[in-house]
């Protein structure tokens, strides 16, 4: 089972509970497990085979064992005793994003016990005027049911690069390969992936190709060559291996990692120029002459253009500009200096505040904000005026005692559905950072959301704006929200957007990235980590600021401590 797939089960358990009107440490239980497995970093089935179930946080002897069940057999008892006790359909009702549990049991108990029955009553106008449903979010129920339908076989990239990355550490190492990788959506750093496309260049093709589709993982195989081999996983994706000699390496990862429209103008290009591109090379037309290329940068080179990085490749202005030697210097991973959006034990987080500093700190980091919940989140256990001035003394004290790192003191403070922040502005101006965020009423229209996340970004005490669509992947569609009205809002007020790189939000998305730089938005790339383990999701975020074409100087956490201090107390 996908590591998702056992999340939702977890997650479900959790809202049965709360129907069920159990205490509430149980139910927040179950939630924090859920959290823990859907943005584990590695695969769950590996560590149930390893019996290392307990090093995860929240994980006992009690979750051990149902987690062990179900990964092993595919099915929870516990699970199924629990489901047997509501009316038929509610879990369906519940994966359906905007239903809760009680408008998921008030909707059963209605008769309604499927995603199809209830689209049909919303249509009916059988829904509107339940209690705690009207007719707005009626229409956004039948929103999400239409957009779920809507949704083709993509996954995540979150979830497909754990296990590509898997997939080449077991096969690198073989006698006689090289230059394996991956190419297509995944080395695009595309946010969904279809099939998953690894390239390489060995001595003996066929033993490659047979080690490949030995793989444990490996469920079905599609096809098998000598150099080339297509398997279904026991993930369900489709992962095609292709092996090349290693003098063609360079045309064949260009292109296979495309895309489509990039490698379209790109052989209109070159056939201007007289030459004819393929997956083997670069062909003289006059004379039929065909030079082969080991790496992509000559590739690129020969026809006059400066290597365009496969972020950028996706057939908009990125060929323009390698002719003009303008591609920019995109960030990378290692220029990222600290994270400002992270969260401990104090409200929803897995790990405590020094744990989090030092895990930080290993990475090399120079400062770590923590950005507890507001109240307003009372399920997030979120922090009221005394327990915020409580963390900052216990911040203070840690930072009298830790040496090596700088720990922030701030808050993702609730923005209300007026417009308001949970917390007071006299409490706001003591901290380092503020992080202003939306995560109920969600069903606002656009005139409404826009207003209410405007009218937070004017307050002068909010630094940045997080995860500002609120969509999570691959379920939530993002807020009804004008994001050029947001863009020249933060341009004037001076307020930072957010890339969230957990990888169930990417969120702003890359093409908003993009336009939040031509509008001179500063960003920051934040993990929202609320485990040590997400501290790692960082790539993820500087995958989508890449694909947004952000340079280090776009994003204020690439800049040194002084000058992050410096920038923030500016805006007060």
């Amino acid at each position: 089972m996908k590591n998702s797939e056992v999340a939702r089960v977890f997650q479900d358990i959790a809202d049965l509970l709360e129907l069920k009107k159990e205490n509430r440490f149980k139910i927040r239980a179950y939630q924090k497990v859920a959290h823990t497995i859907e943005h584990l970093p590695s695969d769950l089935g590996k560590l149930v085979a390893e019996s290392r179930l307990k090093e995860l946080p929240g994980v006992g002897e009690a979750i051990t064992g149902k987690i062990t069940e179900l990964v092993t057999t595919g099915r929870l008892d516990y699970y199924d005793r629990l489901k047997s006790e509501f009316p038929e359909g509610i879990i369906a009702l519940l994966d359906i994003p905007g239903i809760g549990p009680r408008t998921a049991l008030l909707l059963s108990e209605m008769g309604i016990s499927s995603v199809d029955s209830l689209e049909t009553a919303i249509i009916d106008g059988k829904v509107s005027g339940l209690p705690g449903i009207g007719d707005r979010t009626a229409e956004n129920i039948l929103r999400q049911i239409r957009a779920m339908r809507s949704k083709d076989r993509r996954t995540p990239i979150g979830e497909v690069l754990p296990v590509v990355e898997d997939i080449l550490a077991q096969l690198k190492g073989l006698p006689g390969l090289k230059n394996l990788t991956s190419a297509g959506s995944v080395r695009r750093f595309r946010e969904t992936i279809g099939d998953i496309d690894l390239m390489g260049t060995a001595d003996n093709a066929q033993a490659i190709i047979q080690a490949f589709t030995s793989l444990p993982s490996v469920r079905e195989i599609l096809g098998s060559g000598t150099t080339k081999a297509s398997v279904i996983t026991t993930g369900e994706l489709q992962v095609d291996l292709r092996i090349v000699e290693h003098d063609s390496f360079g045309s064949l990862l260009q292109y296979f990692t495309g895309s489509k429209q990039h490698n379209i103008k790109l052989r209109e290009r070159a056939r201007r120029q007289g030459l004819s591109l393929s997956e083997y090379g670069i062909t003289d037309i006059a004379s039929n002459s065909l030079e082969k290329f080991t790496g992509e940068t000559a590739f690129y080179e020969r026809q006059g253009l400066e290597y365009i990085p496969p972020e950028l490749r996706e057939g908009q202005h990125e060929i323009a500009k390698a002719e003009q030697g303008t591609i920019p210097h995109l960030i990378e991973l290692p220029d990222i200096r600290g994270d400002l959006h992270v969260h401990t034990t104090w409200s929803d987080g897995n790990d405590d505040l020094e744990t989090m500093a030092t895990a930080a700190r290993e990475l090399g980091y120079e400062y770590l904000g923590i950005t507890e919940h507001s109240a307003g989140r009372g399920i997030a256990h979120g922090l009221d005026a005394g327990r915020v001035r409580e963390q900052i003394a216990a911040i203070r004290d840690l930072n009298q005692r830790l040496d090596g790192i700088r720990i922030l003191c701030g808050t993702e403070v609730d923005i209300r559905a007026d417009g308001s922040l949970d917390l007071p502005d006299e409490l706001l101006s003591e901290l380092d950072i503020v992080i202003a965020a939306v995560h109920s009423g969600l069903n606002q229209n656009q005139e409404q959301m826009t207003a209410r996340v405007i009218k937070a970004m004017e307050n002068p005490h909010v630094d940045v704006l997080a995860h500002p669509t609120c969509r999570l992947l691959p379920d939530r569609e993002p807020v009804d929200i004008d994001m050029e009205a947001i863009f020249q809002t933060a341009a004037k007020t001076s307020t930072m957007l957010e890339i969230n790189a957990m990888p169930s939000r990417l969120d702003l998305k890359d093409t908003h990235a993009y336009r939040a730089k031509e509008h001179g938005v500063r960003l920051l790339i934040n993990t929202d980590s609320h485990s040590t383990h997400h501290l790692d999701f960082m790539r993820f975020g500087v995958g989508i600021a890449r694909r947004g074409w952000c340079e280090p100087r776009d994003i204020l956490n690439t800049r040194p401590l002084r000058e992050v201090l410096k920038y923030l107390k500016s805006r007060c």
